[in-house]
């Protein structure tokens, strides 16, 4: 559950059921004084001597590292926040006009350096995965560490104060699943939540090298294609002082509802018509697909050394046998087999095995032809039906009775627990 970012940068710093080696005894320290980099740079020998912990602290080094990165170039170029809300983001009115960037003074942003920000980002959540995959086959290893203490550099100042902990960050974001801060400490101005000490073991670094395939997907798709109409035309609502076609223009004269809004409307209809996006590197599209297998073969092993785990020690994702450290949500046998049934389906439908359903049409939509042979990716009109067309295929099309288990046993809740088992 956690928000992908809690993921992205947490362990240790007390006593385990399995004593973990140097690197794991010192990680937790670096974590909380944001001085990880520092302690990676040791941690390559132990590493390549497959000591679980020391991979798993280059995987969070390049987790936490390749994260700073990326945010950094964001508040350099005066990203603004929109609102997380799903309606807001769908309709594009999350992004308000003339919002202001945190950064007092914003550089410049073209298309170029944002596809190098993504391509970057997508690099090191790729090194992460490979060494969280190495520590997940290494040594054994429990780190205990309360993720909401990691520090992490925001603005790019050089500085890791108390206010940049995923804890502060988290807490701002409203309704994650976060444990409550108490009202006697908001009375004291304490706003992070209380500790949340999670044992980190070889199995959340499979769960982890996971999680970093299923960030980097979106972006790796994003990349794969030409986007640069879309970035003249709609992106100055993210970037609004970065120099770009329609920054100045957030507002212009009454056509129908106020200035602001029908700005707001007509960059919303030169999104929707620049939402054709040409495919530049079909090697990448289709690698997109590979990366959905790995996604899907990573939980199945991740839950193969969850199942066969002995201790319960403050387990990120437990088995059964073990105790959940989300309070009022156990995870039973029967939750587990419903997940490993859904990534059975989800491997049908990326093989072309099992095709999706398409609302005008009897015949189902080939996702494995898509990603293999598309040239170009026109939202519009794959959703009218026309671009469809040379990815319909006979065979059986995924419905409800696919997904029956996962519909049975977690009903509505399941994407709460997609989020948390990824």
């Amino acid at each position: 559950m956690k928000h992908w970012m809690i993921a992205t940068a947490a362990l240790t710093l007390a006593s385990s059921a399995v004593q973990a080696g140097e690197s794991g005894d010192q990680l937790a320290a670096s974590l909380y004084d944001g001085s990880l980099s520092q302690l990676a740079e040791q941690g390559q020998p132990g590493c390549d001597a497959g000591e679980g912990d020391a991979c798993f602290l280059l995987g969070l080094d390049s987790l936490i590292s390749g994260y700073e990165t990326f945010a950094q170039a964001l508040y350099r170029h005066g990203a603004v926040s929109p609102d997380l809300s799903p309606l807001a983001l769908v309709l594009g009115s999350g992004i308000e006009a003339g919002a202001t960037p945190a950064n007092p003074d914003p550089e410049p942003l073209t298309y170029d350096q944002l596809r190098d920000i993504l391509d970057d980002f997508v690099t090191a959540l790729d090194a992460a995965a490979v060494h969280m995959q190495q520590a997940g086959e290494g040594t054994d290893f429990v780190i205990p560490i309360d993720p909401l203490l990691v520090r992490i550099d925001l603005d790019g100042d050089g500085e890791r104060g108390e206010t940049e902990t995923l804890g502060v960050l988290l807490a701002g974001l409203g309704d994650f699943a976060l444990p409550e801060v108490s009202e006697k400490s908001k009375s004291k101005g304490v706003t992070t939540p209380p500790e949340f000490i999670v044992g980190f073991d070889n199995a959340d670094a499979i769960w982890f090298a996971g999680y970093a395939n299923v960030t980097a997907a979106p972006f790796d798709l994003t990349l794969a294609h030409d986007f640069s109409a879309f970035f003249d035309a709609y992106l100055h609502r993210l970037f609004p002082e970065a120099g770009l076609p329609l920054a100045e223009f957030g507002r212009g004269s009454t056509l129908m509802v106020d200035p602001t809004s029908d700005a707001m409307i007509a960059d919303l209809v030169a999104a929707l018509h620049t939402a054709n996006f040409p495919v530049i590197d079909q090697t990448r599209l289709a690698g997109v697909r590979e990366r959905l297998l790995a996604i899907t073969s990573l939980s199945r092993k991740n839950w193969e050394m969850i199942l066969a785990e002995t201790d319960d020690n403050r387990e990120l994702v437990p088995a059964p046998s073990q105790t959940s450290i989300i309070p009022g949500q156990s995870v039973t046998q029967e939750i587990v087999d419903a997940w490993l049934a859904t990534l059975d389906q989800v491997d049908l439908i990326l093989e072309g095995e099992l095709l999706l359903p398409h609302w005008r049409f009897t015949k189902g939509f080939d996702l494995k032809a898509y990603f293999d042979t598309a040239t170009k990716t026109d939202i519009v009109m794959l959703f009218t039906g026309h671009d469809a067309l040379p990815y319909l295929a006979d065979g059986p099309i995924a419905d409800a009775e696919s997904f029956s288990e996962l519909n049975r046993v977690m009903g509505d809740d399941w994407p709460f627990f997609a989020l948390w088992f990824n």
